[in-house]
C-alpha cells in the first residue's frame, strides 16, 4: 500500500523520518530503507533524507552503503553537515587519511564553518594508536603533528574569531606542548576579543587551577562573574570549588542569579549529596532534568547519586528516563559520546560510563 506521506503530502520530509524510525526502531531496517527510498523519489535533494539514508546503514554496519550514499549527498544536497557526518564516518571507520582529506576538502567549500578545523586539528593531535589496537589509515605526515593542529586552529582563529572551542583547542595544544605560559596568552587575548563569553572564563580559571596557581584561578574567577554575572556554568563551577564551609553561600548567591539554570540545580544538588540529605538531592536533581533534558551531565550525575544512595528502581527510573530524552549536551556527555572508543554506544551505555567517570573522579 502506498505510504501515507506519499499520499498526503510527500514534500513533508518530517512525516518521512518520522515513518522511517518507526520502523527502524521496530527492528524492520528494509521498511525503513523502503520508506527513505521513497523520501528520495519525492525530495530528492533533501539534505534531511540523506542524512537519515545514512545514518540507517552506519547504524546497522552498512558503512560502506553510508559512505555511498554521502558522497552522494555531497553532489546532490551539499552542505556543510553533509560533509562534517562523511568526515566522521570516516573517522568511526578509522581511516584517518580519508577524515583528514575531506576536511581538507570541506574547508575550501565552507571556510567559516569553524567544526571543520577544530576536526582537523584534533585529527592532527590525536596520538598514535597503541600497538595492539585496531587497525587504521594513518598515512598523512600531518597526523600525529602539533605544529599541522597548530596550522588549523590558527587558520580557524583567523576566520572564526567569536568561536570559543576554537580558542579552547589552541590554548589546550599549547598547554601540552608548552605549559600554561602559552595557554595563558592565548587566553588572554581570547577573552580581549569576545568579552562576556563565560566558557573562556572558565578554560582560564581551569588553566591555573590545573598548574597549582589557586589565587590567580580564584581571582580570575572573581572577575568572569563581575563580567557575566548570568553564567550559570560560571556559578556551578564555583560551587563546586569553593572550600566546603564556602558552598552553601555560593549556592545561594548563585540561585538568585540564575535559579532556573541546570547547572547550577546540579552543582546544588551535589552539596545536599554530600551532607547526606539524599530526598533533597534528587528532588533538585529532578528540577535539573525537567529544566534542562538534553544536559546529559545532569543525567549522569543523577545516576551516580543513585547508584550509591538509591534503589534499583531509582537507577532504573534515572535510566529509562534518560533513554527516552536522548541528551545530546554536557561537557563530560560530549567528551564520552565524542570519543572514538564510545562513538557507537547507546545512551544507557554513556550514562553508565559517564557515572563511572564522576565515581572515580570523587575517588581520586
Amino acid at each position: 500500500p502506498e505510504s501515507p506521506p506519499r499520499r498526503h503530502c510527500p514534500q513533508a520530509e518530517v512525516l518521512w523520518l518520522m515513518a522511517a524510525k518507526e520502523k527502524w526502531l521496530a527492528g524492520d531496517v528494509d521498511g525503513a530503507r523502503s520508506t527513505l527510498m521513497e523520501a528520495f523519489a519525492a525530495n530528492p535533494d533533501s539534505e534531511q533524507v540523506w542524512l537519515a539514508a545514512a545514518k540507517l546503514e552506519w547504524e546497522n554496519d552498512e558503512r560502506d552503503r553510508a559512505r555511498v550514499l554521502l558522497a552522494k549527498a555531497r553532489d546532490r544536497a551539499p552542505s556543510a553537515r553533509v560533509w562534517m557526518k562523511a568526515a566522521l564516518l570516516e573517522r568511526e571507520c578509522r581511516d584517518f587519511d580519508a577524515e583528514l582529506s575531506l576536511l581538507d576538502e570541506a574547508l575550501k567549500a565552507y571556510p567559516a564553518f569553524h567544526k571543520f578545523y577544530l576536526m582537523a586539528g584534533q585529527a592532527c593531535e590525536r596520538p598514535v594508536p597503541a600497538p595492539g589496537s585496531a587497525p587504521c589509515v594513518r598515512t598523512d605526515k600531518r597526523l600525529g603533528d602539533a605544529a599541522a593542529a597548530r596550522d588549523f586552529y590558527q587558520r580557524g582563529l583567523r576566520r572564526c574569531p567569536k568561536c570559543a572551542p576554537l580558542w579552547i583547542g589552541a590554548a589546550a595544544l599549547e598547554e601540552r606542548a608548552f605549559g600554561a605560559t602559552k595557554a595563558r596568552s592565548i587566553l588572554e587575548l581570547a577573552r580581549l576579543r569576545n568579552s562576556g563569553n563565560p566558557r573562556l572564563w572558565l578554560a582560564a580559571i581551569r588553566l591555573e587551577r590545573r598548574h597549582g596557581n589557586a589565587k590567580l584561578s580564584e581571582n580570575l574567577a572573581a572577575k568572569a562573574l563581575q563580567e557575566c554575572p548570568d553564567a550559570g556554568e560560571l556559578w556551578a563551577d564555583a560551587i563546586a570549588s569553593a572550600p566546603r564551609p564556602a558552598r552553601k553561600g555560593k549556592s545561594l548567591e548563585a540561585l538568585k542569579r540564575c535559579d532556573n539554570d541546570a547547572r547550577v540545580i546540579v552543582a546544588v544538588s551535589a552539596l545536599f549529596v554530600a551532607e547526606r540529605k539524599h530526598a533533597k538531592a534528587r528532588k533538585w536533581f529532578a528540577r535539573a532534568l525537567a529544566l534542562e533534558p538534553d544536559l546529559g551531565d545532569a543525567w549522569a550525575r543523577s545516576y551516580a547519586f543513585e547508584l550509591v544512595d538509591g534503589n534499583e528502581g531509582t537507577q532504573q527510573d534515572v535510566l529509562e528516563r534518560c533513554v527516552a530524552a536522548e541528551p545530546t549536551h554536557g561537557e563530560l556527555w560530549t567528551s564520552v559520546s565524542k570519543s572514538l572508543e564510545h562513538a557507537r554506544a547507546d545512551v544507557a551505555t554513556k550514562l553508565k560510563i559517564c557515572a563511572q567517570k564522576i565515581k572515580e573522579a570523587e575517588d581520586a
